[in-house]
């Protein structure tokens, strides 16, 4: 066998950053989505609303779930075109709904526009997490692949961030288009991003699948690495095909791929109902909803957030290797429980008359988000990855991914009437009650998977007295 270990760091790595970049600014624009509602709410329940008219909160509610809640449709749309038609057009066909969603806003903006546009872009939402991650997965070598793929948290928050900020400074129209214009070159880009060698594969496009890898990592046609590479591509498809097609009623037949979706499904749940995607969609609301009076603006309290989540995940991946997924994940869910019950009681005591130093919701809030990127967001989907071999993965993720934007939309839409009809403080003790439940289980049920291969971890699933006995 040719040793390839010093030959495989020649060439360059360049243009595998470039369109990883690229294919994340699909990512990025759908950051600036996630944050859209928070700064334009204020604008939307003003005398000076683009709609003509005072928006009610049950209606922003609901322009703001109507992402999520399309975003359910849009997973198995594209999960089907990414499997028969490829990543790249998959990339395309997120790009074009962001495009379209933003030219309605800017164009003729009513409340069932805005709801329109909001479905367009959660169509588009459903793919981002299936598409991009497998694009750039497939397109990278093996020594960036980990820090191409933190690319997607990064992008997502920065796009949260950007949203924010603009949003404050900038009047409604100005907002949608410099977005437009984001969205409009991040499609023009994807135009020009190769198709995933894997894929050309796939469809036994064998002299392109050579040229890509080439040209990714600047090598000649011809190159003993290349060769290597798309052999290796080759033997892993055949392997996939000669598989046994694997149904749903096959997974729940087989004992520990049972155990393992029903521990990740439920995992996903608490992730899903955590109650940091409300605080991202609804910041100012939930700075103001403290009581507590700012010198300075909410909208401009927010741009921290953003900032902390990313802070949360770059500190992730220094240590994710280190302390093991179990730790991690239960200290995430407690330490969110905790700063959720601050919240909580914090809205309390204001609505009872105490005064509350500024800085201390301020401090839950960023203290829950930090957590939030430090683990929750990004361990179950570690976890998953590590529990389910390829050949029940994709199966598996899909029905996950479907089950987080249905609950997302719970509990976006969830949020104002529970604020409205029980109190401020409602949404912060149901969200206390998840995170606890999560940290419970997660130390009860949840196996260690770091330094497992996929037969101990199989093995493990396989027997629930292993399950409980699992700890590292």
């Amino acid at each position: 066998m040719i040793s390839l270990e010093k030959d495989f760091k020649r060439g360059h790595t360049y243009r595998q950053w470039i369109f990883a970049l690229i294919a994340n600014g699909i990512i990025f624009t759908y950051g600036m989505e996630c944050g859209w509602i928070s700064p334009t709410t204020k604008i939307l329940q003003s005398e000076q609303s683009p709609v003509g008219e005072v928006v009610s909160v049950n209606v922003i509610s609901w322009i703001a779930s109507s992402m999520s809640l399309s975003a359910i449709l849009g997973v198995s749309f594209y999960i089907f075109i990414l499997d028969n038609y490829g990543r790249k057009l998959g990339l395309i066909l997120i790009a074009i709904p962001q495009v379209i969603s933003w030219i309605i806003r800017l164009c003729y903006s009513t409340t069932i526009t805005l709801m329109i546009s909001r479905v367009l872009a959660g169509l588009a939402a459903g793919g981002c997490f299936i598409v991009v991650p497998t694009y750039v997965k497939e397109i990278s070598q093996d020594d960036i692949r980990g820090i191409l793929g933190t690319f997607v948290a990064l992008l997502q928050m920065s796009g949260v961030l950007f949203m924010y900020i603009i949003g404050a400074f900038l009047n409604y129209y100005t907002v949608i288009i410099i977005t437009l214009a984001f969205t409009i070159v991040v499609t023009f880009l994807v135009l020009k991003a190769p198709e995933s060698p894997a894929f050309l594969v796939k469809q036994k496009k064998y002299d392109e699948a050579t040229e890509t890898v080439a040209y990714l990592r600047g090598l000649d046609m011809d190159d003993k690495i290349v060769k290597h590479l798309v052999d290796s591509m080759k033997n892993e498809d055949d392997l996939c095909k000669s598989m046994p097609n694997v149904s749903f009623a096959s997974i729940l037949r087989k004992t520990s791929w049972r155990r393992g979706l029903f521990l990740i499904i439920t995992i996903f749940s608490f992730h899903a109902m955590n109650g940091a995607y409300v605080i991202s969609t609804y910041a100012s609301q939930v700075l103001l909803s403290t009581g507590v009076k700012f010198k300075i603006s909410p909208e401009i309290q927010t741009f921290s957030f953003p900032i902390f989540m990313v802070i949360g995940t770059l500190a992730l991946a220094s240590c994710v290797e280190k302390c093991g997924r179990k730790f991690l994940l239960f200290a995430s869910f407690l330490i969110a429980a905790l700063s959720m019950a601050v919240i909580s009681i914090l809205i309390i005591l204001q609505g009872l008359g105490w005064r509350i130093p500024a800085w201390l919701p301020v401090l839950a809030i960023i203290s829950t988000v930090t957590i939030y990127g430090a683990g929750i967001s990004a361990l179950p989907y570690i976890i998953m990855t590590e529990m389910f071999s390829f050949q029940i993965r994709a199966k598996v993720m899909g029905i996950v991914i479907t089950l987080v934007w249905a609950l997302t939309a719970f509990v976006v839409t969830t949020y104002t009437p529970l604020t409205n009809y029980i109190g401020p403080y409602a949404p912060f003790l149901f969200y206390t009650f998840i995170n606890f439940l999560g940290a419970v289980f997660t130390f009860v049920y949840i196996p260690e998977t770091r330094a497992k291969n996929e037969e101990e971890i199989e093995a493990i699933l396989e027997n629930r007295n292993n399950i409980l006995n699992s700890q590292t």
